[in-house]
């Protein structure tokens, strides 16, 4: 397949734009990369089959060999992270908001400062209570 010369500039500015406007993760500078996070937004439904309307921020997650997987999700009201099987460790911290926590069957109240480590072999969800978004960092180690 022959491609000219028009269709590769108009690729290459195509990928340029992107870049620029920070659609991907770009590498600021030798040994690191900087996402911004109005650049990355998209609206997802609660993982884990946790249903209604969430904004996911998959910070690095076009960087390629990346050890750590860093997200910011944003509960909406009626939403949630539904309850699932821990295989990793991994850590919510609560920027913002109040939520429910459910570990193990039990139901933990948490709030904005919270961390919480779940370990593996857990079983976990979280959910915002109220009419309140509830904003949560989610950090793991990357497959």
């Amino acid at each position: 397949m022959k491609i000219n010369n028009r269709a590769l500039i108009l690729l290459a500015l195509t990928c340029a734009l992107f870049f620029l406007l920070g659609f991907v993760s770009r590498q600021a500078g030798p040994g690191y990369y900087i996402d911004r996070e109005k650049s990355i937004a998209v609206d997802q439904p609660g993982p884990h089959d946790g249903g209604g309307k969430t904004t996911a921020f998959p910070f690095f997650d076009k960087v390629k060999d990346a050890k750590m997987v860093f997200r910011k999700r944003i509960l909406h009201p009626g939403s949630a992270i539904g309850y699932h099987l821990q295989e990793k460790q991994e850590i919510y911290y609560i920027m913002s908001g109040s939520g429910e926590l459910t570990m193990n069957g039990k139901l933990i109240p948490v709030s904005t400062g919270d961390a919480i480590l779940t370990m593996p072999g857990s079983h976990h969800s979280l959910k915002p209570v109220g009419n309140n978004d509830l904003a949560v960092l989610i950090t793991y180690e990357n497959d």
